[in-house]
């Protein structure tokens, strides 16, 4: 779904290059109409409806703001009353155009219904999983998305561990994932939309991601119910998802693996790794019902002598302790499952 956004400010040179950039980077989203002068915005408003508006204070003041659902006031500080007309919410006129964005699809989520059902378009979703800690899990599933990313798909990573290594290998300058949290827990609102404005876009590998929870027990509280609509409305918004799973096998992890199209199970040499993963095979009946899915991901030049699938990706150990680094370099070498 699109947003119709107006933007309605006589400031020419703001209007011109905030519409640029959000049509630049943002138009699989947002479709923008600028308005630069009052008379122009009342007949815009008398003709046509706009799910959001981004008003000068000087714009909206005594206008009929009906055909608006959510009308939003460029908040300029020095030069904006505390009151705003008609108790509008207010937006900072002068930030980064990427956290304007955020603000907007933020609220506009909260009074739209187009994303509260469960009928998702479901994206290709890979689960990255393992039996034990260490093994390079989250560089394997960073650098799985970035080969997806390079080949031109639209990827988004959820890290799903209790507690993220996220801001190792990303910037955390956006708002957190326990934004989307409380919209799980409230029940309401459109969290389609919202993923869309909290999830921050890495530059260098083109992977969509979140920051990191707010607090431990903002990921540890989630219900299966709440997993199972957070990845839905993920699927729904991206070409690829990737989840990063914790090392558990719980009723959250068996949810994961069941809306999985594929899972992706990576080990090292270490030998406790092996015997955790042998057990997993001939103790857990998940593993039986999961195996077509499964393709074996033996990472940091582990040998496996005797694998328990058929698919599996061999992948070299690099050696350099920025797991950033790991990650990028594993990446240009993309493998395919």
């Amino acid at each position: 779904m699109r947003i119709k956004l107006l933007i309605a400010t006589g400031d020419s040179s703001y209007a011109e290059h905030l519409s640029n950039h959000i049509a630049e980077h943002h138009s699989d989203v947002i479709d923008i109409v600028v308005c630069r002068t009052r008379e122009r915005l009342l007949e815009l408003l008398a003709a046509s409806r706009f799910d959001a508006a981004l008003l000068d204070e000087s714009m909206a003041e005594g206008a009929d703001l009906s055909s608006i659902c959510l009308p939003l006031l460029l908040w300029a500080q020095d030069e904006c009353n505390d009151a705003a007309p008609g108790a509008l919410v207010k937006i900072k006129k002068y930030q980064r155009i990427s956290s304007i964005v955020t603000d907007v699809l933020e609220q506009y989520s909260k009074v739209s219904t187009s994303g509260r059902g469960d009928d998702f378009d479901k994206a290709s979703i890979t689960a990255v999983w393992s039996p034990a800690g260490g093994v390079g899990k989250t560089s394997v599933a960073l650098a799985y998305a970035a080969g997806k990313a390079s080949g031109g798909k639209q990827v988004l990573y959820l890290n799903m561990e209790s507690f993220s290594g996220i801001s190792v290998y990303f910037a955390q300058t956006g708002k957190s994932i326990s934004t989307v949290f409380e919209m799980l827990e409230n029940r309401e609102g459109d969290i389609k939309t919202l993923i869309r404005g909290v999830s921050r876009l890495d530059g260098d590998s083109g992977v969509a991601y979140f920051c990191c929870p707010g607090n431990y027990d903002d990921m540890n509280i989630l219900t299966v119910a709440d997993v199972s609509t957070l990845i839905c409305a993920c699927a729904a918004v991206t070409d690829e998802l990737v989840i990063d799973m914790s090392c558990a096998c719980d009723e959250r992890a068996r949810k994961i693996f069941e809306l999985a199209d594929r899972v992706l199970i990576v080990v090292d040499q270490a030998s406790t790794t092996q015997a955790k993963l042998a057990l997993f095979s001939v103790q857990h009946n998940v593993f039986t019902r999961i195996k077509s899915k499964i393709t074996l991901v033996a990472n940091k030049g582990a040998v496996v002598a005797a694998p328990l699938v058929g698919a599996v990706v061999r992948l070299p150990y690099i050696q350099s302790a920025n797991e950033r680094t790991v990650f990028k370099t594993l990446s240009c070498n993309s493998f395919e499952v």
